[in-house]
C-alpha cells in the first residue's frame, strides 16, 4: 500500500518516508545495533508497544526500507533487515547521532563510536555498511 506524498519537497518527502521516531529507533536497532527480530526492537529502551511497533515495521516494508523473510531456524519468527534503500540512511543517520552528540551533554554514544565518527566519518559509515554486505 503505498501513500501518496504530501508534496515532492525533499524534506516532506524523507518525513513521510521515515520521519517519525519510532522508525528512526527501528532503523537505529536494525543499522547499528544489529537487531533483526520482533522481540528484539520490543526490548529496546524506548519501550515501543507491540502496536507502534507492528505498524511501523509494515510502514518501513512498504517503503522499500527495511525486508522481511522467514528465520530458516526458527520458522515461527520474522528476520528483518534493511534494504539498499534502507542502508543509503546511514550518512544521515550518523549526521544525527554528529548533531546530538554536539548538543547532548549527556548523549548515550559510547566514546569509541564518537571517536571514530570524529575521525573518519566516511570510514566509519563504509565500515557500518561493510556488515550488511555479505
Amino acid at each position: 500500500m503505498k501513500r501518496r506524498a504530501r508534496s515532492h519537497c525533499p524534506i516532506s518527502f524523507a518525513l513521510d518516508t521515515f520521519g517519525d521516531h519510532w522508525s528512526l529507533l527501528v532503523l537505529r536497532d536494525l543499522i547499528f545495533k544489529g537487531k533483526s527480530r520482533y522481540q528484539e526492537f520490543l526490548a529496546s529502551d524506548e519501550r515501543i508497544s507491540t502496536n507502534i511497533l507492528a505498524d511501523r515495521l509494515s510502514r518501513l516494508e512498504n517503503a522499500g526500507i527495511i525486508t522481511r523473510k522467514n528465520d530458516p531456524i526458527n520458522k515461527k519468527q520474522i528476520l528483518y533487515a534493511p534494504t539498499k534503500k534502507g542502508l543509503d540512511l546511514i550518512p544521515v543517520m550518523l549526521e544525527l547521532v554528529r548533531w546530538s552528540i554536539k548538543y547532548d551533554s549527556e548523549t548515550a554514544t559510547p566514546k569509541k563510536f564518537i571517536r571514530e565518527l570524529e575521525k573518519d566519518f566516511d570510514g566509519l559509515a563504509d565500515k557500518i555498511l561493510s556488515q550488511f554486505k555479505r
